[in-house]
């Protein structure tokens, strides 16, 4: 599958894996590039969350492969060390998001690594093409993890007409919500470059995240998640406040999810609880991270086999549009006649 992001790195399919903070190790990231897509290890809150794993062994096990790595912008501000530490590995590229870019950028430019950054408003793409980046990654609110307001099928053709008229060399990524070929094709045909999928390799087999965790995913569905602030308030993780955190519905966020206001004034104050479910993996007060998409997923394949699939589906799935006939048109010309092929 040929796109600008396939030829921007050398890759067979415009599938990147997201740099998920303690999911994204090494060995998925080595998996995906393996597999004919792009891995980005995760470098997440850059140690200042605890417990994260060691950002040098990680990469150390990505060696060999085509790969990049991504931080939390806002946490990064706060050890800018740790870049440098990143860039000593030679990644092709440097992945930021939630948060001003711009003062990473040259220093990402000067060590060879392309800059993508991620952006949940058109004022975040301002930023990014201010800041430099190769590409950008337009993540609507489906996504696991953290996000804003914006939702990946009108926000991704706004951005790719915003940067058709500003800046026409700069790729756009699709993210939020994508998990099979069915995404990656409706990712395409929204004028993305490619795709970023987060959930579905967060339930991969070389993941670094627990059995437990998927084991109640894989029989959960989208109703099932859910966008909160307070959850970051409770446990005292000082998100900005634009970012908010989808996860699966669990006890804690059933007590919490709905108390935003009251989770802000508490701050930190369950922060010694949140951290002694996280230690016991207890899943009724840890947060289970994971986007829309969870009611596509299953099972926790290889990730070769995820990347496989998908461009399998996706592959026949466009095939298959460029051959529909959709007949004569109706008074609406957005449906299709009775009896049209579309129909079938």
């Amino acid at each position: 599958m040929r796109t600008r992001l396939t030829e921007e790195f050398g890759i067979h399919y415009p599938i990147v894996c997201a740099p998920m903070a303690l999911v994204t190790g090494g060995r998925l990231a080595a998996a995906v590039s393996s597999a004919g897509g792009l891995g980005l290890v995760g470098g997440g809150y850059a140690g200042t969350l605890g417990g994260e794993p060691e950002l040098g062994q990680e990469l150390a096990h990505v060696q060999g492969h085509k790969f990049g790595v991504g931080f939390i912008t806002w946490a990064l501000a706060r050890v800018p060390h740790l870049l440098d530490e990143a860039l000593s590995y030679s990644p092709l590229c440097v992945f930021l998001s939630f948060g001003d870019p711009r003062p990473f950028a040259e220093r990402i430019r000067r060590n060879g690594a392309k800059l993508i950054c991620q952006v949940q408003s058109l004022r975040h793409v301002d930023q990014a093409l201010e800041a430099g980046a190769t590409i950008i990654v337009a993540q609507g609110s489906e996504a696991g993890g953290h996000g804003a307001k914006r939702s990946t099928l009108p926000f991704v053709p706004e951005v790719a007409d915003y940067l058709a008229r500003c800046s026409p060399t700069t790729l756009l990524l699709a993210a939020g919500g994508i998990a099979d070929g069915r995404g990656l094709a409706a990712a395409l045909m929204l004028g993305a470059d490619g795709v970023v999928v987060g959930t579905r390799f967060w339930a991969s087999a070389e993941a670094l995240t627990p059995p437990a965790a998927t084991d109640r995913a894989v029989h959960a569905t989208g109703d099932d998640t859910v966008r909160t602030k307070a959850l970051d308030a409770v446990r005292g993780v000082p998100w900005p406040d634009e970012f908010s955190f989808r996860v699966l519905s669990n006890k804690f966020t059933e007590q919490w999810a709905h108390r935003e206001t009251e989770a802000a004034a508490a701050f930190g104050s369950l922060a010694t609880i949140y951290a002694e479910a996280r230690a016991r993996q207890d899943f009724d007060v840890m947060a289970i991270v994971a986007g829309e998409c969870v009611g596509l997923i299953h099972d926790r394949p290889s990730a070769g086999s995820i990347v496989e699939a998908m461009v399998t589906q996706a592959k026949a799935l466009l095939a298959r549009g460029a051959t529909l006939d959709f007949g004569p048109r109706t008074a609406n010309p957005g449906l299709p006649q009775t009896g049209g092929s579309a129909s079938r």
